[in-house]
C-alpha cells in the first residue's frame, strides 16, 4: 500500500510542477476566416452524412430481405415435411377397396373417403 501512495504522490508532484500557461497569450496571426471550414467543409460533411444515410437504408433493406428469405425457407421446409407425412399416409391407405388395415382404417373407397370427383 505504501508503494502505491508513493507513486500517487510522485504523479501529483509531477503534475503540479508543470509550467502553467500564461493567461495573456499573444494574438493569433491567422485570420478568423481561414480557421472556419467554409463551403468545402460543409460539402464534405454533407457528402459523408448522405453516404451514411444511404448505407443505413441499404443495410436495413438487405437485413430485412435476408430475414424474409429465412422465413420462406422455413415455410417451404415445413410444407415439405407435411407433404412427406401425407405421402406416407397415402401409401399406407392404398389398399384394396373396402378392406380394413391392421389399424382398422378403411381403404381409399371406404367410409370417410373423399368423393371420386375430387
Amino acid at each position: 500500500m505504501s508503494s502505491i501512495t508513493h507513486v500517487t504522490d510522485g504523479v501529483v508532484a509531477w503534475a503540479l510542477a508543470q509550467p502553467v500557461p500564461s493567461p495573456t497569450l499573444p494574438a493569433s496571426t491567422v485570420d478568423e476566416a481561414d480557421v472556419t471550414p467554409g463551403v468545402l467543409g460543409f460539402v464534405a460533411i454533407a457528402f459523408v452524412a448522405i453516404a451514411v444515410v444511404l448505407l443505413v437504408v441499404d443495410m436495413t433493406r438487405r437485413v430485412r430481405r435476408t430475414r424474409y428469405r429465412g422465413e420462406v425457407r422455413e415455410r417451404i421446409a415445413a410444407e415439405r415435411e407435411e407433404r412427406a407425412e401425407l405421402d406416407g399416409l397415402d401409401e399406407r391407405d392404398e389398399r384394396a377397396p373396402g378392406t380394413r388395415g391392421a389399424d382398422g382404417a378403411s381403404g381409399p373407397d371406404g367410409p370417410g373417403a373423399p368423393p371420386a370427383g375430387r
